[in-house]
């Protein structure tokens, strides 16, 4: 099999199994309430962690959060936010005004792909056969 019939056969199998590993979930952008132990909510906790993370990059502070961390919220952003696409959410990973720059766009989707072993022509496949 060549190596562009085996991408695609990878993926078709990929695209089969994608929707049942995904549970139903609403979109996780809408405000939510105190839990019962008075915590903060998750969004106001996500909003004061990205604040400060920013204000470390603004710094030059570089090693604000260890690999291990960074990965892991990468992974959890990453499914939540596919989950939230795949339930209809029509809003996009970064808003107009994040900062994140094409280059900023470009090594991490490059290093997602590696580091999920997708190939440029895989996400291509996946694109025109789903329309995302």
């Amino acid at each position: 099999m060549s190596s562009s019939k085996a991408a695609a056969a990878r993926l078709a199998t990929r695209a089969k199994a994608s929707p049942a590993r995904r549970p139903a979930v609403k979109p996780a952008l809408k405000a939510a309430a105190p839990s019962s132990n008075g915590e903060a909510a998750a969004p106001a906790e996500a909003l004061r962690l990205a604040g400060e993370i920013e204000r470390a990059l603004k710094d030059g502070r570089l090693d604000i959060l260890t690999p291990e961390a960074m990965q892991a919220l990468m992974a959890t952003l990453c499914k939540l936010y596919a989950a939230n696409v795949e339930q209809g959410a029509p809003y996009l990973p970064v808003g107009p005004r994040s900062g994140v720059t094409p280059t900023d766009v470009m090594v991490v989707a490059s290093k997602l792909l590696r580091a999920t072993n997708l190939q440029v022509f895989e996400l291509g496949m996946w694109q025109s056969w789903t329309g995302r």
